[in-house]
Formats: C-alpha cells, structure tokens, sequence
C-alpha cells in the first residue's frame, strides 16, 4: 500500500475513532502521534486537522449531496471516509481529484459494506461537480 494510501486509511480509522466514542478529533490524533507506535504519517495529520478545521461545510456537503440519507444516518465508516475525501478533494490541491476519489472508493470496498463504495463515489462525484468549477 502506497503511503499515501496509508495515511488516508489512518485518517478514515482516527475520524472513525472520535466519532464513535464521541471523542475530540485533534486530541485523539495526539494521542496517536505521540504514541507513535506505528508513526502517523504528516499526511494523516494534514487530513484529519483539515476536517477538523472545515467540518461544518464539510459535513453540510456530505448531508446535502448523500441523497436519501442525513449525515447521522450514514454508516459511521462511510461518514468517516466521505469526511476525509471531502477535505482532500476541496482543499488539498496537490492530489488529483480522481485519485481522491478512486482512493475513498477502494476504502470504502476494504472497509464498509458492498453497497458503499458506488455510494462514497456518487457522493463525491455530485460534491464535486457542484463545489468545483469546470474551465
């Protein structure tokens, strides 16, 4: 697995983390570097402080373009992988967006049900087609 792909995996397993155990995001991924045990990658970081620091637009993103489900429906998973795709394909402007999106989809295939990785991509893909302008 790719490095990157490493920590986006990380990322999606510390966002899971604090959202299920109602836990605060950035102390949690400082318990996790200062573990170090394995190391957290910089990207990890970079994803999960960057949720943090947009998660109310992220999170109005997710809720309005998953059709036919609210934010707190979602599986708790899926809401952690669509959380951290979202930051990445809207501000990290260093990663394609299809490599953003192709990674969330094959977590989702790794982690969640079979039926999560077509929803993860049409999430992203009509987030996409709204939030980012086309030349």
């Amino acid at each position: 697995m790719a490095a990157r792909s490493k920590a986006r995996k990380r990322a999606v397993d510390v966002l899971y983390e604090a959202d299920v155990r109602g836990r605060n995001r950035r102390e949690l991924l400082g318990e996790r570097v200062a573990d170090g045990n394995p190391p957290v990658p910089e990207h990890t970081i970079r994803l999960v402080e960057g949720f943090d620091e947009n998660a109310r637009r992220i999170d109005e993103l997710i809720d309005t373009h998953a059709s036919g489900w609210s934010i707190d429906r979602l599986p708790d998973v899926d809401r952690a992988i669509l959380r951290m795709a979202v930051y990445e394909l809207l501000w990290a402007d260093d990663v394609p967006d299809a490599v953003v999106i192709d990674e969330a989809v094959e977590l989702a295939k790794t982690l969640s049900t079979d039926d999560s990785p077509a929803y993860v991509n049409g999430v992203l893909g009509a987030i996409l087609a709204a939030e980012v302008p086309t030349a």
